[in-house]
């Protein structure tokens, strides 16, 4: 059949949507989706001892759950909205261009407006946000939303490993929704959203501050307000499944790519150039763990366990610089985290008051340190000539025609590509101070809110963590499930048990007899 010139005839996507932008967006949300569920959930449960396996993955789930439903009614647009309550954005344009960096200025372009985001419109429409104020988004609000979404997701997932072997799953679900609405969603409209950070200058590629540095920093202040461990699970913290461990890990890597990969926001050359330096970094990172702890340690032993530390710190180090730094500096960046971390780790954490505070994990320093590393490390290593978006020609529809190699790179009074200008290149530290006050204010704003809602948590359920009996079981205590179940059974008479005709302590008969007849028909 051929269509009339002209006439208006059906179409698989407005004339805004790029297809290749969309599929990479949807695509590197779904990667940066498995590394929550399973790579994150699989790598946290079987590094804790077995007791703690099924809390651990029960609380990954719930958290993942509750934070997409947060993100849907009211968090979104709190981070990523087109408008600010102060108004200093409006429809996804910065409205402030006199007055900046005063109080009021602040507090106007501290929040995005709350609301929701599933209407017709909301999910089909074209992405409007000032987190992206210069090129036109080539996707619908539906994408954004959801690449947005699995950062947010996996942000209080990666602190439950602060507060693992203690928290009370009804606990740890009321923190989830609530620490995402007020640290988080602020944190992103700040420094993404196109907020008071943003406009002065402050950047974050892919999250070490607003997602690494702030899990770390909250994590922290969680496990001070929760207590210790018992002695017991401190003394005795053996890894479960080191196999399954390396699944986790390695779903948590490969999934960086799309984490980095996709927040240029286009399937262009930024994104390609983010992915290979997340890799290299990551790699760094790894062999550094690795070779310290062979060299530096008392067992001269290199440890898997350690070069998954090594894998986080590069991984975590690259994420706020990904792709505006050079493979030198990708290298760098990644060798420098994992040796800080590597000291902090093996030597701060033995002083006040990191010795005071039971970080299960150590999430502070493979998320916090390195996190708050690797955005410094970006006023330094900040390449210039790493070009995020250049010049060239747009239609009305914002598709990029006819912009040859050379108009990109080029630099005009109407057009200057985007690059970050670190003092390796250029002599000025004004990159390292912006970087240095948004990190400032991360860190305060995440610890005081933190402790706050960590009080009430505790005051309206009593007590935020589960009494030393419940603690000494673990799973089964709490979930009436168990990772690695004996063939002789503890008591159990309800639950998922009594489903599976388990019950008082016996497994189930193998051959049970058939119910007598009653007699007649059926």
């Amino acid at each position: 059949m051929i269509h009339l010139l002209g006439a208006t005839v059906p179409v698989p996507y407005p004339s805004w949507l790029n297809p290749a932008d969309n599929t990479w967006q949807i695509t590197a949300a779904t990667f940066v989706g498995l590394m929550s569920l399973p790579g994150l959930a699989v790598l946290y449960a079987s590094i804790v001892p077995k007791k703690w396996a099924v809390n651990v993955l029960s609380m990954m789930f719930a958290g993942f759950s509750l934070v997409l439903v947060v993100w849907v009614l009211w968090g979104y647009k709190m981070g990523f909205g087109a408008t600010s309550i102060g108004g200093g954005v409006r429809n996804g344009v910065q409205t402030q261009l006199t007055g900046t960096g005063t109080l009021q200025h602040f507090f106007e372009n501290f929040v995005g407006k709350p609301g929701q985001i599933l209407n017709s419109y909301s999910l089909q429409g074209q992405a409007v946000s000032a987190a992206n104020t210069v090129i036109p988004f080539h996707f619908p609000t539906a994408s954004l939303a959801y690449f947005q979404f699995v950062f947010a997701a996996i942000t209080p997932l990666l602190f439950l490993g602060s507060v693992i072997g203690r928290i009370k799953f009804l606990a740890w679900c009321l923190l989830v929704p609530l620490w995402s609405t007020f640290v988080y969603s602020i944190d992103a409209f700040l420094l993404w959203g196109g907020g008071y950070f943003a406009q002065q200058g402050a950047l974050d590629f892919s999250g070490g501050f607003v997602i690494h540095m702030s899990a770390g920093v909250s994590g922290f202040v969680a496990a001070w307000v929760l207590g210790p461990r018992l002695l017991r699970d401190r003394q005795h913290a053996l890894p479960n499944n080191l196999v399954m461990a390396a699944v986790g890990a390695g779903i948590l890597w490969l999934g960086w790519n799309g984490f980095n990969g996709g927040d240029p926001y286009y399937a262009g050359a930024s994104a390609a150039a983010a992915v290979v330096n997340t890799n290299l970094a990551t790699a760094v990172g790894v062999l550094v763990w690795m070779l310290m702890d062979a060299w530096l340690t008392k067992e001269r032993k290199p440890t898997f366990l350690g070069g998954v530390n090594g894998m986080i710190c590069g991984l975590v180090g690259i994420t706020p610089c990904a792709g505006w730094v050079n493979g030198w500096g990708a290298i760098a960046v990644g060798a420098i985290c994992s040796a800080l971390v590597w000291v902090a780790w093996n030597y701060l954490s033995k002083v006040p008051p990191f010795s005071k505070v039971d970080d299960a994990l150590g999430v502070v320093y493979t998320h916090g340190i390195a996190g708050f590393t690797g955005g410094m490390l970006l006023g330094i290593f900040g390449d210039p000539n790493m070009i995020e978006y250049g010049c060239g020609h747009l239609t009305a529809n914002g598709q990029v025609v006819a912009t040859t190699a050379g108009t990109y790179l080029s630099t005009s009074k109407t057009c200057v590509p985007f690059g970050v200008n670190g003092l390796m290149y250029t002599g000025s530290a004004h990159q390292l101070w912006e970087q240095f006050r948004a990190a400032i204010f991360v860190i305060i704003w995440s610890a005081l809110i933190t402790f706050i809602l960590m009080w009430i948590i505790k005051l309206v359920l009593r007590g935020a963590r589960y009494k030393d009996d419940t603690l000494e079981v673990g799973d089964l205590a709490i979930h009436g499930e168990e990772a690695f179940p004996e063939e002789t059974l503890a008591t159990r008479s309800d639950g998922a048990f009594a489903m599976a005709g388990i019950g008082e302590g016996r497994a189930p008969d193998p051959d049970p007899e058939p119910a007598p007849s009653s007699g007649g028909g059926s």
